[in-house]
């Protein structure tokens, strides 16, 4: 009988490495919630700004990110320094990322300014600095380790890191101005957000710097592949594992960021209620406290069988969301909790799935191209969060929304529809396609095995 194939992979990482590696991703997280919850109602309700310009501003410098971040993951494959590939784009790009931070939340900065100019251009700065942290940062996570579950609880033990500072940025708010109270101020909005940019900041610095000054990359790689940037990226579309990965990540992540942005919009026009953030922070705990869970059971059951069972439960709570209206908060709650215990899998399967299609490309190939493949998934990834941040806004100022007033029956079913079910149909899209995805455990310890016969035919 032919003796299954054991998993070759790299020594184990310590804890401090694991965790030095993930804290940059609770500093990045702290712009998520403000750039695609708060963000659009600040710059429309009381900056002043028409939603509709808002809602394009948000999808054009996401169309500007389909450029650059294939760009900047193509630079960081190719970029050999004494610091290593990544490090040298991680420092640089949070430092540029915290000064467009405090321009973009502190408008007062500038006077005498077009604010709809001030914000487009703030915004196109602010994302070029994000891509050029989060790309080579997200890339540097694969190389760390080979192994198939320690992947996901590096990449666990990463997006936890990322749903705290979620967490934080969502509590933001509401502790700025329980401290603004205590010390006798009348909370306003752009309080808030002047003193989240005085702590966000320096925050995003001084973790990644953490970040580099611990975390080393841990191979030597032979040359990149050569050619040009365009024949380099379509090559990615020969890896068919990648390809279902990504069209079904695609499509789920562009339904789970309508709710992000329309979540202050759905909870006071159509629950009539005052306590969104209250209910982003039973998500967000909630999904904290059940990704140890995921990851445990990913080890039992695979991680594509994982990520499909946290997508059931995430849509199963969730449709009943649509049903609701005036008064029907604790019953919102309730679901709210439900969708959160799948929503951690959500973001650290994918990720760790992602890690073994790119050591899919390295078999095939013989060449390390983290930078190519994170890219590419971040430009997905943003478009995503762009189209819902666009589309979701644009379809709002079209159905009649008015801020600050109550709003007519058109806007009220739209926003039903957009928060609600939409999002359910594309879970259901997003989990039809993963179920083809092809690469198990067995599959991924043949794939390791054929790279390390390559390196070293004596084996």
């Amino acid at each position: 009988m032919k003796k299954k194939a054991g998993p070759i992979t790299s020594p184990p990482l310590s804890r401090l490495t694991q965790i030095a590696y993930a804290l940059p991703a609770l500093g990045l997280a702290v712009v998520g919630i403000p750039i695609y919850v708060f963000i659009p109602k600040f710059y429309t309700d009381t900056v002043g700004i028409g939603i509709s310009a808002v809602g394009l501003l948000l999808l054009i410098v996401r169309l500007f990110d389909a450029v650059t971040d294939p760009v900047i993951g193509y630079l960081s494959d190719r970029t050999e320094t004494v610091f290593g590939r990544r490090r040298p784009f991680i420092v640089i790009g949070s430092v540029g990322l915290g000064i467009s931070i405090l321009f973009l939340f502190i408008p007062s900065l500038s006077s005498g300014i077009n604010l709809t100019l001030y914000f487009g251009f703030w915004l196109f700065v602010l994302f070029f600095f994000w891509t050029l942290t989060t790309i080579p940062y997200e890339s540097l996570g694969p190389e760390l380790t080979t192994d198939y579950h320690e992947r996901t609880s590096l990449f666990g033990l990463r997006d936890g890191c990322l749903i705290l500072g979620t967490l934080l940025a969502a509590a933001s708010p509401a502790l700025i101005d329980g401290v603004m109270e205590w010390t006798g101020r009348v909370p306003a909005e752009k309080d808030r957000f002047f003193f989240m940019a005085v702590l966000y900041a320096p925050l995003i610095i001084l973790l990644s710097l953490i970040c580099v000054r611990t975390v080393r990359e841990r191979f030597r790689h032979p040359p990149v592949q050569q050619g040009t940037l365009l024949k380099n990226i379509s090559s990615v579309f020969g890896n068919r594992p990648f390809v279902i990965l990504l069209a079904a990540y695609t499509i789920s992540a562009f339904g789970s960021n309508l709710p992000a942005t329309l979540i202050l919009y759905y909870v006071e026009y159509v629950l009539e209620s005052a306590n969104a953030e209250i209910f982003l922070l039973v998500y967000f705990l909630t999904g904290i406290l059940f990704l140890p869970l995921w990851i445990v059971i990913s080890g039992k059951t695979g991680k594509k069988n994982a990520w499909i069972l946290s997508m059931i439960v995430n849509t199963g709570a969730f449709a009943g969301v649509f049903f609701l209206g005036p008064g029907d908060a604790a019953a919102y709650g309730i679901l709210v909790f439900i969708s959160g215990i799948g929503f951690g899998a959500g973001l650290a399967l994918p990720s760790s799935i992602q890690a073994d299609v790119i050591d899919y490309d390295e078999m095939k190939t013989g060449h390390r191209n983290e930078g190519k493949y994170i890219g590419l998934w971040s430009v997905a990834k943003k478009l995503s969060a762009a189209l819902g941040v666009g589309i979701g806004l644009l379809l709002l100022g079209s159905a009649g929304y008015q801020p600050n007033i109550t709003q007519g029956e058109e806007t009220v079913r739209m926003l039903r529809v957009l928060y609600a079910l939409v999002p359910c149909l594309c879970n259901a899209a997003a989990i039809l396609i993963i179920s083809f995805y092809p690469i198990t455990e067995t599959v991924h310890n043949r794939i390791r095995n054929e790279i390390e016969k390559k390196k070293d035919p004596n084996r």
